[in-house]
């Protein structure tokens, strides 16, 4: 697509956030519909993009960065490649959710809500991902993997940032749709 000559920034990106508003003709509750094809076509929500829909669906910017800050599946910031979120729920957290999360952190130097410097991995934590019999529960890259280790949580990635695909039993595992 060539770079849209009318809008202020000539990013063609913003041609599927225009198509979204005209869907919904600019109605302020289809915020949460906007900021998702938002997010999908940048990558994540950055400042100028929160203002460009704010003003759009002529909300307060304050209230779409409320939304946008809100829902966990937002991101103000670019994320990684790959992604993990490890679930902090009361099942996971009791079956050792807190161990997966400090040893991802000792091993790839980064705190929950981070980047690795390379771009590559974005660690995140969850209250609840709603699979507490599979406690405790990570999800790789939109997959879900039950009754994991910490270690098997860090080898997992790490075969994953050297381009292998994940290892997994089957049983543990479901692709998440969000």
């Amino acid at each position: 697509m060539a770079p849209r000559e009318d809008h202020p920034s000539g990013d063609s990106r913003f041609e599927m956030v225009d198509r979204t508003l005209k869907k919904f003709q600019y109605q302020q509750d289809a915020l949460i519909e906007v900021l998702h094809t938002a997010q999908e076509a940048f990558g994540y929500l950055d400042k100028d993009l929160l203002i460009y829909v704010a003003q759009q669906l002529g909300l307060p910017h304050s209230w779409v960065f409320g939304v946008a800050t809100f829902y966990h599946f937002f991101s103000l910031e670019p994320q990684g490649e790959h992604s993990c979120n490890v679930c902090m729920g009361t099942a996971c957290y009791v079956k050792r959710a807190a161990e997966i999360v400090t040893g991802l952190r000792r091993h790839f130097g980064i705190e929950p809500g981070e980047t690795t410097e390379d771009g590559q991995l974005s660690l995140a934590t969850a209250r609840c991902l709603g699979s507490c019999g599979l406690a405790p529960v990570v999800v790789i890259d939109g997959e879900v993997i039950g009754k994991e280790e910490p270690e098997e949580t860090i080898h997992r990635l790490v075969k994953l940032l050297e381009g292998e695909p994940m290892e997994g039993d089957g049983e543990t595992r479901e692709e998440v749709t969000a």
